[in-house]
């Protein structure tokens, strides 16, 4: 089966569904390791009064019993808990021609889906195209991707993630930065309020949210994310869509609000020299430096996988910018809708999990396996045949 994973729902709808094909049968995993993902979603300073209404947890749908995946779909539902409030606006059913449903949106908001899907979808009410478009989809996606993370995690995979820059505050702790990096890059990172691990730049960074906050306006940042124990030759080369980072580029770039995605060096691979970009390669296939980080030639290369994302600021402005309204076609503030003043360290979380579930379909096209027991085998006897090409004397 090929692998695959979508999501459904709408941001004030009665609830989100994640749907993952072409796992393997037999992978423990329980919800609770999925409601730990989404708890750290929920989680950073900045975010708004939503957070404080929804507790996310999930129900399986399919796919999973007696505590393991059993190669069939798996589908998981989260449950908006403030849908109670939302039932009329909501509603699938038709509206009385009589009345007028509550909470239109005639007014697009700058920078969001707005007024291009009202065009697009020929809507005059923009809640049409926003309550899709939200953020707050992503929950779905987190949930796959904890499926996907407990599946790496059997192969010594793991991923994380943190905070690089935020509000125009630089960390000075990273994969570009001669700090190095916790070995438990999240347990140490969910500690911080913004999830950063420069301590200097934490206390900077929420002082520019509260500044944000009180003006009414909006911060966004970048994140590091990261993943250890890639084994070489994920992706390929042979064609364009079948590039591991390509893939990942078009992942982390769907996230709501993400503007960027660079992989190692990025950007700063254009301003320098090729004896200051490649790396070089050491006996036993290693690699003297991970500037391209972790992928040549559109496949992994058993370096760390290293991704920095660039989040805008949120569209959604308490001291709403100029548009104007659909049904009148006059100048207008735009609307305001419950909103954060940053979701950078949330959107770092949720990087995690496209990364997880972009590298999950990758291991599964390379070595299949209808069975958890099957795909290990597989792994094992790939690596088996790398280390059989390693030249002798590497070890010394």
């Amino acid at each position: 089966m090929t692998f695959r994973f979508t999501t459904a729902g709408e941001s004030h709808g009665r609830g989100l569904v994640g749907i993952l094909e072409g796992l393997p049968a037999g992978l423990p995993v329980s919800a609770a390791d999925v409601d730990l993902e989404l708890k750290r979603r929920q989680g950073g300073y900045g975010r708004g009064a939503r957070m404080k209404i929804e507790s996310d947890r999930i129900e399986w749908l399919s796919g999973v019993r007696a505590g393991e995946t059993l190669g069939s779909p798996i589908a998981m539902l989260i449950w908006n808990r403030d849908w109670e409030h939302w039932q009329d606006v909501m509603a699938p059913e038709a509206d009385d021609p009589k009345s007028e449903r509550r909470r239109q949106v005639t007014r697009p908001r700058p920078g969001h889906a707005d007024l291009a899907g009202s065009l697009k979808y020929d809507r005059m009410d923009a809640r049409d195209i926003l309550e899709r478009a939200s953020a707050r989809e992503t929950v779905a996606r987190v949930a796959c991707g904890a499926v996907c993370k407990k599946l790496l995690r059997e192969f010594s995979i793991e991923i994380g993630s943190h905070v690089a820059e935020l509000g125009g505050v630089v960390a000075k702790v990273g994969a570009q930065h001669a700090a190095p990096l916790p070995a438990n890059m999240n347990a140490v990172a969910d500690q911080s309020p913004v999830r950063c691990l420069d301590k200097d730049a934490e206390a900077e960074m929420i002082r520019r949210i509260d500044a944000a906050k009180a003006a009414g306006d909006t911060l966004g940042g970048i994140v590091e994310v990261i993943a250890l124990g890639v084994p070489v030759g994920l992706g390929s080369h042979v064609s364009w869509d079948a590039k591991l980072d390509g893939r990942l580029a078009q992942a982390l770039m769907s996230i709501p609000a993400v503007k960027g995605v660079e992989l190692g060096l990025g950007f700063e691979a254009a301003r320098r020299k090729g004896s200051e970009v490649h790396d070089e390669i050491l006996p036993g296939f290693s690699r003297a430096t991970n500037r391209a980080g972790g992928t040549e030639g559109g496949m992994t290369t058993g370096e760390p996988l290293v991704v920095r994302v660039a989040m805008k600021p949120i569209s959604t402005l308490m001291s709403p910018l100029k548009t104007v309204d659909l049904k009148t076609g006059g100048p207008a503030q735009a609307q305001s809708e419950r909103s954060d003043v940053t979701a950078v360290p949330a959107m770092g979380v949720i990087a995690e999990a496209m990364l997880a579930i972009v590298v999950t379909g990758a291991l599964l096209e390379k070595f299949g396996g209808d069975a958890l027991s099957e795909l290990k085998r597989n792994v094992d006897g790939y690596l088996a045949q790398v280390r059989a090409r390693t030249p002798r004397g590497a070890a010394s």
